[in-house]
């Protein structure tokens, strides 16, 4: 059954209602209603297999969405490329990270120019504020990089696009603790900015719900629940989450 309870949130970027998807012939997700406010991290949450991934596929336009509404800042938008959605403020870390390996971690950063005006092609220091490593690193191939430096450098890349809506697939997966620390760091400090909407699918229950101010919660395709975090408890999401 559906739990769904309302708050009041920040400048809304993102709103979709009755999101559909099919692969071919098969239906992914069914309905799907997410908002993503400015300054706010939105978690997707739930178990392996129920769309999560799906989702953000269809929110950033790598998988064009069956039927549903779809408004980023306030303007209603159509079946766009998943360039298009770049080129609009949407920006997609996937699971797995998908850099460059045999790019340099400078021409893997590079890579996020494709969605800028010439004069706006550069990496800003911010970059190597948040990732350090990355600018100790610039001239190493990035499929020498360790899984978590991999994690940082497909991050950085995203914000190189100069995103207003960050979406974020399982960013601590397979990472080591001292690396998942700086990410939710880094997650915390682009949220208190207050420019950018961050979703989240996180499956790591304690990363989420520390750094999330909404949550969403699929089965099977599905709402099965959502809400604010002041609106959920701790112990009613974990459940909802569990199998």
């Amino acid at each position: 059954m559906k739990k769904s309870l309302r708050c009041t949130l920040g400048a809304e970027f993102l709103k979709i209602q009755g999101l559909t998807l099919h692969y071919s012939a098969s239906q992914i997700l069914s309905g799907i209603n997410i908002e993503a406010h400015k300054g706010q991290v939105t978690c997707i949450m739930g178990t392996n297999g129920v769309g999560k991934t799906s989702l953000l596929k269809a929110i950033s336009g790598t998988h064009s969405r069956s039927a549903g509404d779809y408004w980023l800042n306030g303007q209603k938008v159509g079946r766009l490329t998943a360039c298009e959605f770049a080129q609009r403020g949407v920006a997609y870390v996937p699971q797995g990270r998908d850099i460059f390996p045999f790019l340099t971690v400078r021409e893997n950063l590079e890579t996020g120019f494709a969605c800028l005006p010439g004069n706006e092609r550069r990496i800003p220091d911010e970059i190597f504020e948040l990732f350090p490593i990355l600018k100790e690193f610039l001239g190493r191939r990035g499929g020498d990089l360790s899984g978590g430096q991999q994690q940082q450098l497909a991050i950085a890349r995203a914000l190189i696009t100069q995103p207003k809506l960050l979406l974020l697939d399982e960013p601590t997966e397979g990472i080591q603790p001292n690396i998942i620390q700086q990410i939710g760091k880094v997650i915390r400090h682009l949220r208190d900015e207050g420019e950018m909407a961050i979703v989240l699918v996180e499956q790591f229950f304690d990363f989420a719900y520390d750094l999330g101010d909404h949550f969403l919660v699929l089965e099977r395709g599905d709402e099965k629940m959502s809400g604010a975090k002041g609106s959920l408890s701790r112990q009613e999401l974990l459940d909802a989450v569990s199998v």
